[in-house]
């Protein structure tokens, strides 16, 4: 079982997202191969806007799961699936033998009414676990703001949010991304002290584009710290040293976060299995 990891010392897992285009499965799962042979503890598949092409999540979950014999972790999202449509996909999860999902609501889908927005079956991600842990013999985690969910009004709103889905059965915890570690620590304290007490993973991207600076980073609502910014500011006509240096500022907070007592981390790779190499090579020299 995937939570039995975290009585390792140290572990390290990947996200990884499927492909947009059938065409596109075959270099897929090269990618997968190659992240396979970094062996890390787990591998959690991304799911679509509103639940869409959720089917591809399990193909590639059960690939990793079944041919490459890692642990696997579909995302599931709720904000525009119904029950049957859960329960439609857990079923395939099952019969595929991946038996863990990382429980999310989700963002709203663009085409999606305030009609349909109010009526969903799930509220929060922390009703969907509940429906999931009566309704199927998945093992449940969920996700978790450093500097809180873009929509709660507060930290401690959020924090208590997070109680509910540990309530709800979530049996440990992944961060959204984060660039200052000191956001993490304070984080892990005042989760600490509402009562969390599941083992939670330190979300880590590297930012090696410029576009990434312009999509990934604005839409987490994550903050950019100094050292970070200047890095874009100094590279920004550079790709070949940006890249060098985001995987570097990525490898520098990870090697914080462990040397200060964080022993899980889990790194969104984006598909790239030789930025994730460079990462491994480097923290386990």
């Amino acid at each position: 079982m995937l939570q039995n990891i975290f009585e390792k010392k140290r572990t390290i897992s990947f996200e990884v997202f499927p492909p947009k285009k059938d065409g596109e499965f075959e270099a897929a799962f090269e990618v997968l191969d190659a992240l396979g042979k970094l062996k890390p503890d787990f591998i959690s598949v991304t799911y679509g806007a509103g639940g869409s092409r959720s089917f591809k999540t399990v193909e590639i979950a059960s690939y990793i799961q079944n041919k490459l014999g890692i642990d696997a972790m579909a995302h599931m999202t709720c904000v525009g699936s119904k029950r049957e449509d859960l329960l439609q996909v857990a079923r395939a999860l099952s019969e595929n033998h991946v038996q863990h999902v990382l429980a999310l609501r989700g963002d709203r889908p663009k085409d999606m009414t305030d009609e349909q927005f109010h009526a969903r079956d799930f509220e929060h991600a922390s009703d969907m676990m509940a429906f999931l842990k009566e309704n199927t013999g998945l093992h449940i985690s969920g996700a978790c703001y450093p500097e809180k969910h873009y929509e709660a009004f507060s930290m401690e709103a959020d924090l208590k949010n997070l109680k509910l889905k540990q309530d709800a059965g979530a049996e440990f915890f992944i961060s959204q991304l984060f660039f200052d570690n000191d956001y993490y620590y304070t984080f892990l304290e005042k989760a600490a002290k509402k009562g969390i007490t599941v083992p939670v993973c330190a979300g880590i991207m590297p930012i090696t584009t410029a576009k990434q600076i312009g999509t990934t980073v604005s839409l987490s609502g994550s903050s950019v710290p100094k050292a970070l910014s200047d890095l874009f500011a100094l590279y920004a006509d550079s790709p070949e040293d940006m890249r060098r240096a985001g995987i570097d500022y990525a490898i520098r907070q990870i090697r914080d976060l462990q040397e200060n007592g964080v022993d899980d981390i889990h790194i969104y790779t984006m598909n790239k299995p030789k930025m994730a190499a460079e990462i491994m090579d480097a923290i386990y020299r």
